[in-house]
């Protein structure tokens, strides 16, 4: 069984972790919430200044942590795709001087297959296959996940990805950043029906509505309309609860209709849900009780391995390991890199 050293830096949050097959050692993660709250959302010059601040000690945690030394170490793993360019870089640079220093093997990995994986950890029963329902701040797919380095995506968003939408709607409301956790518990404040909301369905040329791919461009304009007429209507203060809840509740609806139908489709007897927004309450306990009620189970990461972490990157890197793949330390970083084109890392 590998034991990996992983960073991970691909947005806004400096991490590093080590696994051993897929049992965490450590994990350590340097948030920058603060930082970049104050902006309404992530600058990226000042994400790669704040991630050469603290790799250092982040890594250096993480080992200390974990209670081995680096001739445990069987190889490191760093995040190259997709992401920040410039956040990439730095977690690049460093994964891979360590990796020279120390004489280890190098592993590029791929930011969404660490969320696929991040089900592992805690869940040793989870075989592949099975779906992956993967929503974050960038994405929003639907992955058939037959083995490591074997995904087929089945849908995606044409625009915004569901976190944005949560980010994008909350800067509506005033309600800060990121949006995502406090729409979440605003929402459980508010009526989810009181106000109806689109779910974002996609036309088809010859009638009738894409089954698996979705749309929140335009339920983001439905809230912006419904401020501006209960605005217009003389509505003050504006019900922040029920606006919270209905728009959470329309993505919701739209994620796990779609996540369900895909997996009965496919014949696939679980589905994964990973991301940042798998951290969210109500798609947890809809997706879950949904799917129960057709005989799917459901696998969730708890919320440290929800949100960006190393620990999911080293899960994955050790399956790739174990498969005898190595990376070049001539690897670049891929700011877009569609996950079915994993295998050029290696």
């Amino acid at each position: 069984m590998a034991t990996i050293l992983a960073i991970e830096t691909s947005c806004d949050e400096t991490a590093a972790a080590v696994v051993c097959h897929r049992q965490v050692l450590s994990s350590v993660v340097a948030s920058q919430i603060d930082l970049h709250s104050r902006y309404g959302g992530v600058v990226p010059e000042l994400a790669s200044r704040e991630h050469l601040l603290t790799i250092g000690d982040t890594v250096q945690e993480a080992l200390l942590k974990s209670q081995l030394t680096w001739t445990d170490i069987d190889a490191v793993a760093t995040t190259c795709a997709p992401g920040l360019v410039g956040a990439l870089l730095v977690g690049m640079s460093v994964g891979k001087t360590l990796s020279m220093v120390h004489q280890k093997p190098f592993l590029g990995a791929h930011h969404l297959e660490g969320h696929i994986y991040a089900a592992y950890l805690e869940h040793g029963d989870l075989q592949p296959p099975f779906l992956c329902l993967l929503v974050s701040g960038g994405h929003t797919s639907l992955i058939r996940v037959d083995g490591c380095g074997q995904y087929t995506l089945l849908g995606k968003t044409r625009d915004d990805a569901a976190g944005e939408a949560f980010d994008k709607v909350a800067r509506l409301l005033e309600l800060g950043y990121p949006g995502g956790p406090i729409i979440d518990r605003l929402a459980q404040q508010g009526n989810p029906t009181a106000f109806q909301l689109p779910e974002g369905n996609i036309s088809l040329p010859g009638g009738g509505y894409h089954p698996y791919d979705a749309s929140f461009s335009g339920l983001k304009t439905a809230v912006l309309r419904l401020v501006e007429r209960l605005h217009a209507d003389g509505v003050d203060p504006l019900p922040l609860a029920d606006i919270a809840a209905s728009f959470q509740s329309a993505v919701v609806r739209a994620l796990t209709k779609r996540a369900v139908r895909a997996a009965q489709d496919q014949d696939l007897p679980a589905i994964v849900l990973g991301g940042g927004v798998a951290a969210n309450s109500s798609l947890r306990h809809t997706l879950s009780a949904t799917a129960a009620d057709h005989g799917i189970s459901v696998y969730v990461p708890s919320l440290k391995f929800c949100t960006d972490n190393a620990a999911m990157v080293a899960c994955a890197a050790s399956d790739h390991f174990d498969q005898g793949h190595r990376s070049s330390l001539d690897l670049g970083v891929y700011s877009r890199l569609p996950l079915e084109q994993i295998s050029i890392l290696y």
